[in-house]
């Protein structure tokens, strides 16, 4: 998996998270990105900080280019079953308490009983979402990408 940060015509910024580099561009020729908040098809990757390790042994990320955004037309169909995925996550979301980047230890402490189980999403890395699996604890990504409630206007 590949997490780009991408936005719309409109300014808005989101993630999106990609087998690979190709699977993006495919999804971009196809015309099967939209922003999450406005509805814009026209969409781009956004400038990316470089990650930097804490360690000499962490893998590093080498930063992500940026694309001229060209519009292109979406099936109907998908942008109205992309329109419902987004509600339905977002009436479910309702319920969920935002953790931010602490979601791996909040989920931790639930799982082990060190806190009251409660619905929660916030952010974690691939390697925290792999590990947090191998220990029996229930986790999934996000199907349609949401800004942080401090990023909000």
């Amino acid at each position: 998996m590949i997490v780009f940060d991408l936005s719309c015509s409109e300014g808005h910024r989101f993630e999106g998270w990609f087998g690979s580099s190709d699977d993006y561009a495919d999804q971009k020729a196809g015309g099967l990105l939209v922003c999450p908040q406005c509805g814009s098809e026209e969409i781009g990757k956004a400038p990316m900080a470089p990650s930097v390790p804490a360690k000499s042994n962490t893998r590093s990320h080498a930063p992500v280019e940026t694309t001229q955004v060209v519009k292109g037309e979406m099936p109907a169909e998908v942008k109205k079953a992309l329109e419902k995925l987004a509600k339905a996550q977002a009436k479910a979301l309702e319920s969920s308490t935002w953790v931010g980047d602490k979601f791996a230890e909040k989920a931790r402490e639930m799982h082990y009983g060190e806190a009251d189980e409660a619905p929660i999403h916030g952010r974690a890395t691939r390697d925290e979402a792999e590990d947090m699996m191998a220990e029996g604890i229930s986790v999934a990504p996000l199907l349609v990408p949401v800004a942080p409630p401090e990023e909000l206007n």
